[in-house]
């Protein structure tokens, strides 16, 4: 036959995962004390201190700030991937087009020359 499953209120729940870090005393030792499954108080403290060592040192006005510089980051990094994949394009579109080399292919040498100001006149003044 199944057992029932008994349902522990948080209050319980914070009660135990507290004697626990106050007194020093074994899991099991507590567990047996308090009626409750070794492994679900050990369960309980184990989210208990990841709680507590993942905001230690953290005033709440820190915690703001790192979880909006984290989503601001990961909105840097999707903008970023955009201009990358963006950048690709443009480059795959001109190589296809050979855009690039359209003014060789339309003007000659000497003409290009002039229109840059390295033709045989001198725009130096004496």
């Amino acid at each position: 036959m199944s057992e029932i499953r008994r349902k522990f209120d948080q209050e319980f729940r914070e009660g135990a995962v507290r004697i626990v870090r106050d007194t020093g005393k074994p899991i099991a030792q507590v567990a047996r004390d308090l009626g409750v499954n070794a492994g679900t108080l050990g369960n309980w403290v184990a989210k208990d201190r990841a709680e507590r060592e993942g905001t230690q040192g953290l005033s709440t006005g820190d915690i703001a700030e790192l979880k909006r510089l984290r989503a601001e980051v990961a909105e840097l990094r999707m903008e970023r991937d955009v201009l990358k994949r963006s950048v690709v394009l443009w480059v795959l579109s001109r190589s296809r087009d050979n855009t690039h080399n359209a003014e060789h292919r339309i003007m000659p040498r000497t003409a290009r020359n002039r229109l840059r100001g390295k033709g045989s006149v001198s725009t130096h003044s004496a």
